[in-house]
């Protein structure tokens, strides 16, 4: 596997049916939106699929590992706790790598995309204040000498991503 697949997500990515097994059609179909709020969310998704929830954790550390499946977490209205921001980096392809592991370094980075694009690595930015996002922005500048554009949110949509897949 080639690094940069692990350091950031790519804008498109294939995934052939044929290589996800029945299982896990069905748990990327049903919690996408549902997710149990429990104590014990794996062991109740383990319980609804009818298998233990050690095969439940080894069923997504699969799916991580063949880059199907990037992260399992809440998804927040934007700037409701805290504050956020969209960042968008010009980045030369040869160092592409370098610098979004360094992105990736930062805490208030939860993942990044490489874009089709002159700004070729996207990422959002989520912190406690809007100068600590400004901090986290200027140092990144710094470090790496990139253009970089700061996007904050000026007017919320909201776009259900969630589909059926594979049905």
């Amino acid at each position: 596997m080639n690094m940069l697949n692990s350091t950031i997500q790519k804008e498109t990515r294939e995934v052939s049916v044929s290589k996800l097994t029945e299982l896990e059609r069905r748990f990327l179909n049903a919690y996408q939106h549902e997710f149990p709020m429990s104590p014990t969310p794996y062991a109740d998704i383990a319980d609804e699929l009818g298998m233990t929830e050690a095969n439940v954790l080894e069923m997504l550390d699969s799916l991580s590992r063949r880059n199907i499946l990037s992260r399992i977490g809440p998804v927040f209205t934007p700037n409701r706790a805290g504050c956020s921001t969209l960042v968008a980096m010009a980045v030369p392809a040869e160092q592409l790598e370098a610098v979004a592991t360094l992105v990736n370094s930062y805490d208030e980075v939860n993942h990044n995309y490489e874009r089709l694009n002159d700004f070729n690595l996207w990422f959002v930015l989520t912190a406690s204040d809007h100068e600590r996002i400004e901090t986290i922005v200027s140092e990144l500048r710094n470090k790496t000498g990139f253009q970089l554009l700061n996007l904050p949110l000026e007017q919320a949509y909201h776009i259900d991503l969630g589909f059926p897949l594979w049905c």
